[in-house]
């Protein structure tokens, strides 16, 4: 069943509804949150209306699910008015309202002198908590500073809980190698130096372990990086391979490798810190295997300040692409920089980028493609909506493979944190699936400096 937001216990007697007051950014985060209260009455402050109106033009995922929102109210209402009660949202859900705005009580006034669209939502949600006696009443918002208010005033407030994961299981996506010490010197040997470089999977655990499970097995001084292989039902051996230039430099590397080369496995999510080589061995890994696709996608999400879309940047597309590209084409020539300029790699390089073979792009400008035979690497997903990954994930076609890549502690939009975002869904939610693997890249490999500073600062 689905988190929702803390809702008391109610005492002996007959049960009130809650009321929830949503802020905009809810709506933006999920257009389907009103039906995710059970039966709880949900309101909605004439504020959010008018914000939600400034997100409603564009192609991003914010436009879409302002207009979503707004066309399910619509259909909710179907012409009929609000009404001091509201409208009944859906069969054994709660009801709805628009809330015109209202002040702040006269203690209040001088608290908060800003005639903002914030402080408009917070008074609406007193308001509604004042107006409303004997029933429970919380605003909901994913904006620290605005729940910070709240508490200030005396409001009860809480974050949108849906889908938000528990730390155990964010805990559980960055320890997904399982370690076995003095592991048995025979089967060791098999799998290392054996014919098929692989072993039964009752050697390492009792009960069937699940697909694409990572292993490292340390016999004595040595160790090995092993995964279950769910189509052959064995212990496989994961060696070290070269990809496009590039040589695994740790064992999470070599599973990285591993996983992106593997043909059963259509969706890979790599996490870790800077410098780890997540984005390096992803693109390595598709131009390794260039000839089994018709596309390499190298994309990210676009983020930026205030909220923009990157028209407001000054000139041509090229030219406002470039700041958000150019991650991705420095990981591009660290593998350039393993040949020489005239060496068929290098040339072919050149070839695939004129062709667009291979394709740098922001996210924007990939979204409502369809992806078939397509090699897609999305960077700095942890910027993503669960929503989001969702929707890119369902655009694949046969023949496509999607990795994903990013760092769940360096979330840059304001709504998203370790425990929300689309990458800690992603990985949690596929965990098992024979057609999902996920490694975690715990050494950064940019550089000594870099290192450092990563375990330092």
């Amino acid at each position: 069943m689905a988190r929702y937001t803390r809702i008391p216990i109610p005492k002996e007697g007959v049960r009130k509804p809650k009321i929830f007051v949503l802020d905009t950014n809810i709506i933006l985060h999920d257009f389907k949150a009103i039906r995710k209260f059970k039966d709880n009455d949900i309101v909605i402050p004439i504020a959010v209306i008018e914000e939600l109106d400034k997100f409603k033009k564009g192609t991003d995922q914010l436009a879409y699910n302002a207009r979503g929102f707004m066309r399910d109210m619509d259909r909710i209402t179907d012409g009929r008015l609000f009404g001091d009660k509201g409208i009944q949202i859906a069969k054994g859900l709660g009801k709805i309202k628009i809330e015109p705005n209202h002040p702040f009580p006269d203690e209040m006034k001088d608290l908060f002198k800003d005639d903002i669209q914030d402080h408009r939502i917070l008074s609406t949600a007193i308001w509604v908590r004042d107006n409303n006696p004997g029933r429970f009443v919380a605003l909901v918002t994913k904006d620290i500073n605005l729940r910070m208010k709240s508490k200030a005033a005396g409001m009860e407030v809480q974050d949108y809980m849906t889908d938000r994961l528990e730390d155990e299981k964010v805990e559980n996506s960055i320890k997904e190698v399982i370690v076995i010490e003095n592991f048995n010197e025979a089967a060791f040997q098999e799998l290392a130096y054996g014919p098929e470089t692989s072993i039964p999977w009752k050697t390492v655990s009792k009960t069937r372990p699940k697909p694409n499970q990572l292993y490292k097995l340390r016999c004595g001084s040595e160790t090995l990086c092993a995964r279950f292989d769910e189509e052959e039902g064995k212990i496989v051996l994961v060696k070290s391979r070269y990809v496009y230039g590039i040589k695994p430099l740790n064992d999470e590397q070599k599973f990285a490798v591993d996983a992106c080369l593997n043909p059963n496995v259509k969706l890979v999510s790599m996490t870790g810190g800077a410098g780890t080589g997540k984005t390096l061995i992803a693109l390595a890994s598709a131009l390794e295997q260039a000839k089994d696709f018709d596309q390499i996608i190298l994309t990210r999400p676009t983020v930026v300040l205030g909220n923009q879309d990157i028209g407001f940047l000054p000139g041509d597309q090229k030219s406002k692409m470039s700041p958000f590209i150019q991650p991705l084409m420095d990981n591009l020539n660290v593998i350039k920089s393993k040949f020489k300029s005239t060496s068929k790699e290098a040339l072919k390089l050149d070839a695939m980028l004129r062709e667009e073979k291979l394709l740098i792009s922001p996210l924007a400008y990939i979204r409502g493609r369809s992806l078939g035979r397509v090699f897609f690497i999305c960077d700095e997903a942890q910027n993503l909506t669960p929503n989001e990954i969702k929707t890119i994930i369902t655009r694949a076609g046969e023949g496509t493979k999607m990795v994903f890549t990013g760092d769940i502690f360096q979330i840059d939009q304001p709504y998203l944190d370790q425990w929300s975002n689309g990458l800690t869904h992603l990985s949690e939610k596929m965990s098992g699936q024979k057609l999902f693997e996920h490694v975690f890249l715990r050494i950064g490999e940019r550089s000594e400096l870099s290192d450092l500073a990563s375990k330092l600062l």
